[in-house]
């Protein structure tokens, strides 16, 4: 008898990642208070504490071009997209696991290198890295794991949003996109035309850094516990705003509307897309990469937040009213849940 095979693309990566949940079974350890399915796993440390624990992985081909990602930076992003899951559950990071899969063509010196973006970012963030593991691969692969940990009571989870809430992020959206445009751009011209072409990427710096050197908004969270802000649900912004909103519904079981006229978007970004006849709406919503925090506050707790620290874009509704979005004009769409696929067709 033939055996019947599905091929990940497609159920796609959340599809995935369900199979995966029900080839585990429910887990009986009661101190586990949150595993897949968050943007870390959450479980008791004793006394009121917790521990997040999230990894994530960046891999040559998929995730970046060495020929356009210095190894320096590629260290820092490695672990900054990491600390930016601990900051979306409201924790802090302590320490850090680096494993490098290595392939024949690496030296001594790419690891070094790696390692001093590795160090900046560590130093930047307050944790420490504390071991890995080292092993050969078809490709330069970084992977990083994080331990961070929180009171017990102050962790917050993609679910909790609640009708009436106010949807927020962080900083501006869409810069990461626009990044990964401009070195896409240049690197196409620089084989066109051949060694002799130099690049002019100072009009684009802020864009290309928000592409290269994402910063975790860890100073964010850490402000809100300065002024006892908690918010009710919170995600960092990795696939795009569009598919974090889904999952806050989802998890919340509520629905959302979105103002585009509220989306922050840096003067770089717009000037990007205006190049390339897109909307910058575009890049926000199925973009990725910015690791900006989105997350669910009452109206009444916005006042207690740093002025310029947030930008409301939107507002959480009755699960009936679905996922939407309205434009300039006052018409109002449908959001669809597109961001970054790890298995596309």
């Amino acid at each position: 008898m033939e055996q019947t095979v599905t091929p990940i693309s497609e159920v796609g990566e959340f599809g995935l990642i369900e199979r995966m949940k029900d080839a585990l079974g429910e887990s009986q350890d009661e101190d586990l208070l949150a595993g897949p399915g968050d943007d870390a796993a959450v479980y008791r440390a004793g006394k009121g504490r917790a521990h997040v624990a999230t990894t994530d992985a960046l891999i040559d081909g998929v995730h970046f071009s060495p020929d356009m990602m210095p190894l320096t930076y590629l260290g820092s992003k490695a672990v900054s997209i990491n600390v930016s899951d601990v900051a979306a559950m409201n924790a802090v990071p302590r320490y850090a696991l680096v494993t490098l899969g290595l392939p024949d063509n690496a030296y001594v010196e790419t690891v070094e290198e790696l390692y001093a973006g590795v160090r900046q970012a560590a130093e930047a963030y307050g944790l420490t890295v504390v071991g890995g593991d080292t092993t050969a691969a078809h490709r330069l692969t970084i992977s990083v794991t994080i331990i961070g940990e929180a009171e017990e009571r102050d962790v917050v989870y993609r679910g909790g949003a609640e009708p009436g809430d106010r949807l927020c992020v962080t900083g501006d959206l869409g810069g990461a996109y626009a990044g990964l445009k401009v070195l896409m751009e240049q690197r196409e011209a620089l084989e066109q035309k051949g060694s002799d072409y130099a690049p002019d990427l100072d009009p684009h710096r802020y864009v290309i850094q928000r592409q290269l050197a994402p910063t975790a908004r860890l100073k964010t969270v850490q402000d809100w516990a300065e002024r006892g802000v908690r918010p009710n649900a919170l995600i960092d912004i990795s696939d795009g705003l569009a598919s974090e909103v889904h999952h806050i519904c989802e998890q919340s079981d509520c629905g959302a509307l979105v103002y585009e006229e509220m989306l922050p978007f840096n003067e770089e970004t717009r000037q990007v897309a205006e190049r390339n006849d897109d909307e910058p709406e575009h890049y926000a919503f199925y973009g990725g990469e910015d690791y900006e925090l989105l997350f669910a506050l009452p109206e009444a707790e916005l006042d207690r937040l740093e002025a310029g620290g947030l930008t409301v874009i939107g507002e959480c509704r009755e699960a009936g009213d679905g996922v939407r979005r309205t434009t300039p004009s006052g018409e109002q769409r449908k959001l669809e849940a597109k961001g970054f696929e790890h298995f596309g067709a």
